[in-house]
């Protein structure tokens, strides 16, 4: 527990620290705020600002909270099915790594195209990024189930259906949790370059407009929002993680403790 907490102060430190030198960075340098703004420049652009960025900001988190939902959802249901069959897994994923190696960005306008500007586009690019981090894991969750266990298994008359429920999924926990908080950062990032480019809502849209007019102190402020959000959904999913597979770490505890 000491060394949790120990773990905890010095990474506020290293924050604190960080935001620090960049204050003073500026300051000693003379770095305009057009090139680099100061946090505090930032933060009194957050409060003097809060009233009409607020809007975007739930927009934003509306967009990706949808998105996420529905490529994890999707993600769930393809990687079950790619790891439950080692032929599904060989045929199946090298589609997939295809798929995800096209840059999100270009089938925004396709989006675009298909159902206009708006929340759509931005609610399926944000899906869309996320699919594939739960696919891999989900697959590579159930494929760490030990061959000799499904064997004794099968001798108790156990049906395949059995052995997902009861061994496969939980062991793929760790690894489907491990997905939600990779995905969720990149499910932001799908929701922001769709705002960027067909959208006039969002912080995307925002920091578009903000930059357009040089406003510097703005393009961080919507900065310094979605990191916020980001974070506070990687601890949220942190949280149910340890709640739900906590006897995954529970080997790692007592070593370090």
């Amino acid at each position: 527990m000491r060394a949790v907490n120990r773990e905890k102060l010095a990474s506020a430190a290293l924050i604190v620290g960080v935001f620090v030198l960049w204050e003073v960075s500026c300051l000693a340098f003379g770095i305009s705020e057009i090139i680099l703004p100061r946090p505090s420049q930032i933060i009194a652009t957050l409060i003097d600002r809060w009233p009409a960025l607020m809007p975007h900001a739930v927009q934003t988190l509306y967009t990706t909270l949808v998105g996420f939902a529905l490529g994890v959802g999707a993600g769930v249901v393809i990687g079950l099915l790619i790891g439950s069959s080692r032929l599904a897994y060989n045929v199946a994923f090298p589609l997939l790594v295809g798929f995800s190696s096209i840059p999100k960005v270009a089938v925004v306008p396709i989006f675009v195209l298909w159902f206009g500007s708006g929340t759509v586009p931005a609610v399926l690019t944000s899906a869309i990024i996320c699919v594939f981090p739960v696919v891999v894991n989900m697959a590579t969750g159930l494929a760490t189930t030990e061959p000799e266990l499904e064997d004794v298994l099968r001798t108790l008359k156990a049906s395949k259906r059995d052995i997902l429920l009861n061994v496969g999924l939980p062991r793929a926990m760790p690894y489907f949790f491990a997905s939600l908080k990779v995905a969720v950062t990149l499910s932001f990032v799908g929701t922001v370059i769709s705002e960027t480019v067909a959208s006039n809502r969002g912080v995307g849209n925002m920091m578009l407009i903000a930059s357009s007019n040089f406003n510097v102190p703005l393009v961080f402020a919507g900065l310094f929002i979605l990191a916020g959000l980001g974070v506070a959904l990687y601890v949220i999913f942190s949280l149910i993680e340890r709640r739900v597979t906590g006897w995954a770490n529970r080997k790692t505890e007592f070593a370090g403790g």
